[in-house]
């Protein structure tokens, strides 16, 4: 055979590896290899050895290192722009600076945005030249800050994340422009920013509010931690965005929710951010002085399910109309919840009356309501932790739902707290509460609800409610440098709280009255011994804090005298009255001593305390108190011409009509009372009580001619005062009830400013 034939066994080598494939020659047609017997497991030595054909070895693409070579050069060519924007920008020539700028400028690109991955790249590449940036390339930092970042992607929101923490690590001086940024987003008025842009590149979720808050906090924990002195920045710009109370509810809300969650990973402010909040609460209170019940009941239905939805969970791009102003004492045009509408051009010059139209007293109740809801919520959340971390760790993890945000998470999704941490964050917080008790709420009058806010905190430790208590008798009663008008009102807060707490037992409640009866033995010691001495008497501020306490001590009597009895095992029956605890001995002693507190006391106190003191066969007050209506300055001789001439001296009547825990009205955070409170129904008098305790016939003559002077169902302070005749028992135990019950003992006053005792 010719060795040059095709067919020749020369030309026919085996290979030395691998399958055989038929040598193809040039200009020869290809011909089809099927892969299929390569595919099947081999038997030989190396295939049992685990070892691969060098035929199906998997090769790396050529591609890949040439996108990676391209990526390369683009981020060194935006690099080599930006080092030569930058340095012709010094030089005196700005034109590549401003074509820089305008990269971070969505306004100036119009419809040829810059899209997220070249922000990304221009991003990237100013990271590296960051120690370059001066206060001449200040333009170039604004536009990148001002850039809507939280509507990008997840990829370029964590690149913005990062290069924002290395900007400020080397140039501390943009401290304040960043920070000015991130707490004007926490606003509801920074959303209007993101109408204009589109939701999360490649998400099919919309993007929602809750996500642009959730990336701002990511940031501004994130710098947190590389900055631990950014609080004593940051504290001013948040107060200084906080909105005017005259904006909406949306815009109150929306603010507060998010200062509320800065303070759960930033605890150097959690005092002064609850502080600010509580102060706004307080400024709304103030003008909420009618009772609720005065208000029109469809006009509040009508607001009543305004905010049963999430203004967090918003689309971005839905909400509706805005207006653009978020200037102080205006209003948001927002559609949803625009509960301030008639109020945001108000004149709040000084003659400018203070508005009276039914309408914004049902915006402000709304408003209060849903503040003091969202503080109620935040201190429940860290009360119920430690339960939340028994049922968490007892109970396998539910998956989170994803979000456009789900890269970066939640700075709210913490590990759990221990029982200890979780006590210890409750201490914490009482403690800044009851600060801010001290510095703000006692020394505001006609503030009807904030004041609730301790209320409830006492109500979850029976430490907490001693720690409030003890603050209180300590202002009122040893509290010498402290103004008198500060005095007093701390005895009208514990007057009121433990008469309305039912978390305070039988002791708590003997202990108080037994510490306020003894300062009332010692001032009346005092005064006696003044009066013997022949001395100058002082005046009526120097009593001030006497009457106070006796005021206190009348309403408490009416809330608690059930337990104000000694306990059944020593009760004696001495002329058919029932012995009380030896310290209320006092009261007798102080109405009818000169001062007359019966006179100078609220006369709506002083007129149930009457008719329970009546009730209870404690003591009977009618004839002091016609004594008073009759005599009034002129009458009496000896010591009662000095009580006149004492009384006489009007002093400050807001002290003395102020109770600051009366029955909570407002019903969305009523929920948080309600179970912690005495109702009057509960301690009324009923008709058996009231026939076991006197005999309404055996009245002597003097009294009898008193009834004559004070005919029954007579009008004594507002209320009515019933005589002592058998007929009218039945009124004294009804008319118990609907003094105390169905009203505020408060009088409703017209609005009005905060009036700061000082």
């Amino acid at each position: 055979m010719d060795p040059h034939s095709r067919r020749s066994q020369f030309n026919q080598r085996t290979p030395k590896t691998g399958p055989h494939i038929p040598t193809v020659r040039f200009m020869e047609p290809s011909p089809k290899i099927s892969l299929d017997k390569f595919t099947k497991p081999s038997t030989s030595s190396k295939a049992q050895s685990g070892e691969t054909s060098p035929l199906f070895t998997q090769r790396p693409i050529a591609t890949n290192s040439r996108i990676k070579q391209d990526e390369q050069h683009k981020k060194d060519m935006f690099l080599a722009f930006v080092n030569k924007a930058l340095q012709e920008k010094l030089n005196g020539q700005s034109k590549d600076f401003d074509d820089l700028v305008d990269q971070f400028n969505p306004k100036k690109t119009g419809d040829n945005a810059t899209p997220t991955t070249q922000l990304r790249l221009w991003i990237i590449a100013l990271s590296h030249v960051l120690s370059r940036l001066e206060r001449r390339h200040f333009p170039l930092v604004e536009a990148i800050v001002n850039l809507p970042w939280t509507t990008m992607d997840n990829a370029f929101v964590k690149s913005y994340t990062v290069f924002v923490g290395m900007l400020l690590s080397a140039r501390p001086e943009y401290l304040s422009l960043v920070l000015s940024k991130i707490t004007q987003g926490f606003t509801h008025q920074s959303g209007i920013q993101a109408l204009h842009n589109g939701g999360p590149e490649s998400s099919s979720t919309p993007l929602t509010r809750r996500v642009i808050y959730d990336r701002l906090h990511f940031l501004l924990r994130h710098l947190l931690s590389l900055i631990p002195t950014m609080p004593s920045t940051l504290q001013p710009l948040l107060v200084r965005n906080f909105p005017h109370k005259r904006q909406s509810q949306v815009a109150q809300v929306t603010y507060i929710r998010n200062l509320l969650r800065i303070t759960e990973y930033c605890s150097e402010l959690a005092d002064r951010m609850l502080a600010t909040i509580i102060d706004r609460a307080i400024q709304i209170d103030v003008e909420i002085q009618v009772e609720l019940e005065e208000l029109e009941e469809d006009e509040t239905q009508d607001h009543g399910d305004v905010f049963e939805f999430d203004p967090f969970d918003t689309p971005v791009g839905q909400e509706g109309e805005e207006s653009e102003s978020d200037g102080e004492g205006e209003d948001e045009g927002d559609d949803i919840s625009d509960l301030s509408s008639d109020d945001g051009e108000r004149d709040d010059g000084p003659n400018a009356e203070p508005p009276s139209d039914t309408q914004h007293i049902h915006d402000m109740v709304n408003k209060l309501d849903a503040i003091l809801t969202l503080i109620f919520d935040h201190f429940n959340n860290a009360h119920a932790a430690v339960k939340t971390h028994a049922i968490r760790s007892s109970s396998p993890s539910t998956p989170r739902p994803s979000t456009p945000f789900s890269p970066l998470d939640s700075p709210r999704a913490s590990s759990p707290i221990s029982e200890e941490s979780g006590r210890a964050l409750r201490t914490a917080q009482f403690h800044t509460l009851l600060s801010i008790f001290d510095r703000t709420i006692i020394r505001t009058f006609k503030s009807r609800y904030t004041q609730f806010l301790i209320f409830w905190y006492s109500s979850l430790d029976p430490e907490f409610s001693d720690l409030f208590q003890g603050l209180l008798v300590e202002k009122a009663l040893l509290g010498k440098d402290i103004p008198a008008v500060t005095r007093a009102a701390a005895a009208s807060y514990i007057a009121s709280f433990v008469s309305r707490a039912q978390f305070v037992d039988r002791d708590g409640a003997r202990r108080v009255i037994s510490v306020l009866c003894a300062f009332l033995r010692t001032h009346l010691d005092a005064f006696d011994s003044i009066w013997e001495s022949g001395q100058a008497l002082p005046s009526m501020a120097h009593h001030s804090v006497f009457y106070a306490i006796a005021q206190a001590v009348f309403l408490i009597f009416c809330f608690r005298w059930r337990d104000l009895q000694e306990e059944e095992d020593d009760l004696e029956e001495l002329q058919g009255r029932k012995k009380w605890m030896t310290d209320l001995n006092v009261i007798q002693r102080a109405i009818t001593s000169s001062l007359n507190p019966l006179k100078i006391c609220s006369s709506n106190v002083v007129g149930q305390f009457a008719r329970v003191a009546q009730a209870t066969d404690f003591i009977y007050c009618y004839s002091i108190l016609e004594a008073n209506k009759r005599s009034e300055y002129n009458n009496g001789t000896g010591q009662q011409k000095v009580a006149w001439s004492i009384v006489g001296e009007k002093i400050n009547p807001e002290l003395h009509t102020f109770f600051p825990f009366d029955p909570y009205k407002l019903p969305r955070s009523s929920s948080y009372i309600q179970g912690v409170y005495r109702e009057w129904s509960s301690v009324a008098i009923d008709d058996e009580e009231d026939e076991e305790n006197g005999d309404g016939d055996d009245v002597d003559e003097e009294d009898a001619q008193d009834e004559e002077l004070v005919p029954a169902g007579s009008v004594f302070g507002g209320l009515t005062i019933p005589g002592a005749t058998s007929q009218d028992n039945d009124m004294v135990a009804d008319g118990l009830g609907e003094s105390f019950g169905g009203m505020s003992i408060s009088p409703a006053q017209p609005r009005a400013a905060v009036v700061a005792m000082s």
